[in-house]
């Protein structure tokens, strides 16, 4: 059984706003080998349109090898898409999806491969509050924002983790690996 993976970026304070970062190259490794070890991953319409930035940059490199590279495995890794809005997706390792978000996750969980990741915001909140997420893994930048959208807003049941493991940056951003608590 495939595990479904929360990967998000936040901001010391809170926030879940990719505007508001700027990763350094170790920090694009790190998501550069995070989606190479996975078959696919979910997005929102939102996240999904922020991520069509790295499209160009397969065809045309932008000289930086940190932002080449996870341009590549972007593109490469298959895309499933949750909107209401947008009718199709000209990407061709992305498509929207057929089933609504629990049916389409736990079909893919039952499916033999590698993990599932998520991507977006939205959908770790709706996916926090089914019980789907098999783990978290919460890169908390040092920078503070004052105001966005939180990473965990209007969260109906409270939810409790372990901590299974912590990765730490040169430039100062970690990793919190957490597990979801069995209620």
């Amino acid at each position: 059984m495939r595990k479904i993976v929360a990967a998000i970026n936040m901001t010391l304070d809170g926030f879940s706003d990719h505007d508001a970062l700027s990763p350094d190259a170790e920090v694009h490794q790190h998501y550069t080998d995070l989606l190479s070890q996975a078959d696919a991953i979910l997005y929102g319409r939102t996240t999904f349109e922020l991520m069509e930035y790295w499209r160009p940059m397969v065809e045309k490199p932008s000289g930086d090898p940190a932002m080449d590279d996870f341009a590549v495995e972007m593109n490469r890794i298959q895309k499933i898409v949750f909107s209401s809005s947008l009718q199709r997706i000209d990407w061709a390792s992305a498509h929207l999806a057929t089933r609504p978000l629990e049916e389409e996750v736990l079909a893919l969980k039952q499916q033999s491969g590698k993990d599932i990741l998520v991507g977006s915001r939205s959908l770790i909140l709706q996916l926090m509050e089914l019980n789907l997420i098999d783990e978290y893994q919460i890169c908390t930048h040092p920078v503070v924002v004052g105001s966005g959208r939180p990473l965990f807003e209007n969260v109906i049941d409270r939810k409790t983790f372990r901590l299974t493991n912590t990765k730490i940056f040169k430039g100062g951003a970690i990793i919190l690996y957490y597990a979801p608590e069995k209620e």
